[in-house]
């Protein structure tokens, strides 16, 4: 990673555990195989390395070791490699592969703080192609990333067929579709599913959104019967929020949803359907609690958890429900009040997590609503002390959204992905009491000359003294 020694606990995140042995090193050359029995084969293969029954890089199960944590030891003579399950065995490898080729001599022991570690991509606002994403999951589990929340529709676009609703991709994903009209496109269902598989032979799941009773201006276009008064609603390609709704009071607006919440349930194996929920001001407050009401059951009668903004908290939630808080503000008493009756909550501050914020007043690209995200801000708190009423325990895990209002391309995505996105990885991965701003930004600085080898264009944030 660059030209210094690279010591054992050089991997981010930090690992929860980490015991150099001085003068051992295990080089990784030509010929170096790999040993897996065979529900390990699939994560041996992400070593691109021979097999070989005998393999000098040895990857085992531990029932002892909790499912997605591992033991890693590396001596002279080899290595071994144990995980809980076969999703610990992965995150292993994925720190096999920041410390190689010459792996330092030790032993790592490591396991995730939170079991939900998640980055949001926006395909409504602009849309990337499957084999786009794809190759953004490939960069997200670097940095044990095992969860993709992927906003597919809003007020300027939909993006995932519906059968039996052919105009929401017809219209909501054709051209002049997105923030400009520069950002058309659609998953199909086949499409979709085989993302779905490729992020599982990662170990992430997929959790798909469908926006509303707000952001829906692409559904009223496509299908005007689903508005107030049954007529026509112009397209939208400007950024603004909180005009449009669905109609509480009309049973097609039910009719709908259910049809579009069955359709990705099935397409989707992982356990949420995310439903959005935010920024509902053209949703009178009765008529937002009537629609959720209906609405919040839906996906646990197709076997998932729902997923809300936390706005959803606003009303009664059933016992599986997840809130998400988004904003910036020092305190939320529905988001307590859910915590307290034993409701998890995935916690998204936009001020330390949205990666569409600006690094500084000179980005060329993101908003700054929330302000100025640099890295040491990204990385510089705790998920645990951000809301009052809202603990370790009620805490499922941490997201970093990416909204595209200003993306145009893929190297748009990486510059406001990187380096952020390993900051908030490791606050979501490592201990409580485990991490380091100073040890952080040197970790991080190492990733420099790998990023510029592999043309990833990352943001050279000036307070990381890069290598």
């Amino acid at each position: 990673m660059s030209e210094r020694t690279v010591q054992l606990g050089d991997v981010i995140p930090r690992p929860a555990s980490v015991r150099p042995v001085a003068d051992a090193t295990f080089p990784i050359v030509s010929g170096t195989a790999v040993s897996a029995p065979p529900e390990l084969e699939r994560v041996a293969a992400h070593l691109g390395l021979p097999r070989a029954a005998d393999g000098a890089i040895r990857l085992t199960l531990d029932r002892e070791l909790p499912a997605e944590g591992y033991r890693l030891e590396i001596t002279a003579d080899g290595v071994t490699l144990a995980g809980g399950a076969p999703a610990g065995v992965f995150w292993g490898v994925q720190t096999l592969r920041q410390l190689g080729p010459v792996l330092p001599g030790g032993v790592i022991e490591d396991r995730p703080r939170y079991p939900y570690r998640g980055a949001m991509l926006d395909l409504a606002r602009h849309f990337f192609t499957p084999d786009e994403v794809k190759a953004h999951i490939d960069l997200l589990v670097q940095f044990k990333i095992n969860h993709l929340h992927l906003h597919l529709t809003d007020d300027q676009g939909w993006r995932l067929e519906i059968p039996g609703w052919p105009r929401l991709t017809e219209v909501g994903g054709g051209p002049g579709t997105g923030v400009d009209g520069a950002g058309p496109g659609f998953l199909t269902c086949a499409e979709y599913a085989d993302l779905v598989a490729w992020a599982a032979d990662r170990f992430v799941t997929v959790v798909p959104e469908i926006d509303m009773p707000g952001h829906v201006n692409a559904v009223q276009v496509a299908y005007p019967e689903l508005t107030a008064d049954g007529q026509p609603v112009a397209p939208r390609t400007d950024a603004e929020v909180g005009y449009s709704s669905l109609v509480a009071g009309k049973e097609e607006t039910y009719a709908f949803v259910e049809a579009v919440l069955k359709t990705v349930a099935d397409l989707t194996p992982g356990p949420y359907l995310h439903i959005g929920g935010d920024e509902c001001m053209a949703t009178p407050p009765g008529d937002y609690r009537a629609f959720l009401e209906r609405v919040l059951p839906i996906p646990a009668a197709h076997g998932k958890s729902v997923i809300g903004w936390h706005e959803i908290a606003a009303v009664d939630l059933p016992e599986n429900a997840i809130v998400q808080f988004w904003r910036i503000e020092e305190s939320d008493e529905a988001v307590a009040r859910a915590a307290a009756s034993g409701r998890r909550v995935i916690v998204s501050p936009a001020d330390r997590t949205y990666l569409d914020m600006k690094y500084d007043a000179g980005s060329p690209l993101g908003l700054d609503w929330a302000g100025h995200l640099t890295v040491e801000r990204a990385y510089d708190w705790d998920p645990a002390e951000r809301l009052p009423g809202v603990g370790e325990e009620a805490i499922l895990g941490v997201e970093a959204p990416l909204w595209s209002e200003t993306l145009r391309s893929v190297d748009d995505v990486r510059y406001l992905t990187f380096p952020r996105l390993p900051a908030v990885a490791e606050v979501a991965w490592s201990p409580r009491g485990g991490r380091d701003w100073a040890s952080f930004r040197e970790r991080l600085a190492a990733f420099g000359p790998r990023w510029t080898a592999a043309g990833i264009n990352f943001h050279r944030a000036p307070e990381i003294d890069w290598h």
